[in-house]
């Protein structure tokens, strides 16, 4: 190959790689604009709500709690406290403590209830669409499919299995192995086969320097899961703020102490019959407390481990059907030299086929793709561990 070929050839990788960058970023750049004009839309409504309410001679508050049979002491916005009547319309068994409601500015009447205000904490951890992940994208966890299947995914669509056999379904479940074994996608899975609300709590969300913050989000988190039930909560890396209590030494040790205690205090709180459930995940279950752990938290415990060889293969094909490929792909031999990889490993070996058939200006990829793609990995894991 003369020079100047070569240098074409360069230079035509440099762009298709410029091209699928400028693409890649294009889209991100759609998905956030899509995102900050729904939320918008969303606090306009809400102010647009509150002015009307307002306006018309009405004012916001909160139920603190009930004030004999009739009556109620609610907290404005403002932090005033009043006692307050309600009007005979409302079903007083529905004003509760912490519901929003608005009241007359002139009588001081509850006139109507309010839905609750999702803090903006909680409103982060929403995932509106968990994804159409079904079971069979999930590769070589047939067992662990079954397991959480049963206890996440049928107490929720079929509860009244558990009471005609007479047993307590189960509240939580615990997802643990090394990273990048498919857990959070396990319960994606879970989510998107139940329609469930899903909250995707993650470890910094939690892990608070403030005084009272931590618990206060864990409060929250549970209240908005009873009203959006059926509803999962999957807190990953809980070892964060679930690791075993030991000599408090700052105060942010303290902090996680107190979100720990709050958290136990929630999964006791709520009743089996409510279709609230939670998924826990950790690369250390070792350094769990083992409060956490007890039957009636955690009722079961699921090891998602590294994928074995036919367990790679499996998953090598599911992430290689999106790619455009030419001749027979031998995933056996890429499964052999694949000891010790995770699934976004083996993922990362299909986008790296890709990648090798774009140097070579081809729009498939072909077998020794593959094979250079799982090559280079390899050489990126040892290069990685033996800088350690």
């Amino acid at each position: 190959m003369s020079d100047e070929t070569a240098r074409h050839r360069s230079a035509e990788i440099r762009y298709f790689e410029k091209l699928l960058l400028r693409g890649a970023m294009k889209g991100l750049r759609i998905c956030a604009r899509l995102w900050e004009e729904g939320l918008k839309r969303k606090i306009a409504k809400t102010e647009q709500e509150l002015r009307y309410l307002e306006g018309a001679g009405f004012f916001v508050g909160r139920v603190v709690r009930p004030n004999g049979s009739e009556r109620f002491i609610v907290e404005s916005e403002a932090g005033f406290r009043f006692i307050v009547g309600y009007d005979r319309k409302l079903e007083k068994e529905k004003i509760t403590e912490e519901t929003r409601v608005f009241l007359h500015k002139i009588t001081l009447t509850i006139m109507g209830i309010l839905p609750r205000q999702v803090e903006p904490e909680i409103q982060n951890m929403i995932v509106e669409d968990p994804g159409n992940v079904s079971y069979a994208a999930l590769g070589g966890l047939s067992d662990q499919i079954r397991e959480l299947r049963e206890a996440i995914e049928l107490p929720l669509v079929n509860p009244e299995i558990f009471q005609k056999v007479g047993i307590r379904t189960p509240k939580g479940v615990l997802l643990y192995g090394p990273p990048g074994t498919g857990k959070t996608l396990l319960a994606r899975a879970i989510a998107s086969n139940t329609d469930a609300k899903f909250l995707n709590v993650q470890y910094f969300a939690l892990a608070v320097k403030y005084l009272g913050e931590g618990s206060g989000l864990i409060r929250n988190m549970f209240r908005y899961a009873r009203d959006h039930q059926p509803c999962i909560i999957f807190m990953d890396e809980i070892d964060a703020i679930g690791g075993r209590r030991l000599k408090m030494s700052s105060v942010a040790d303290r902090e996680i102490q107190r979100t720990l205690m709050e958290l136990l205090d929630q999964m006791d709180g709520f009743n089996e019959l409510e279709k609230v459930k939670v998924i826990m995940a950790t690369n250390r279950r070792d350094i769990l407390d083992p409060a956490l752990l007890r039957p009636g938290r955690l009722d079961r415990q699921v090891e998602i481990p590294l994928p074995n060889k036919h367990s790679r293969m499996q998953i090598l094909k599911i992430h290689a059907a999106g790619v455009a490929k030419q001749g027979k792909i031998d995933y056996e031999a890429v499964a052999n030299i694949s000891e010790g990889f995770n699934g976004a490993d083996l993922r990362n070996v299909c986008t790296e086929a890709g990648m090798f058939a774009i140097r070579e200006l081809r729009d498939y990829a072909i077998n020794i793709d593959f094979m250079k793609a799982v090559r280079k990995l390899i050489e990126a894991k040892n290069l990685g561990s033996s800088s350690h």
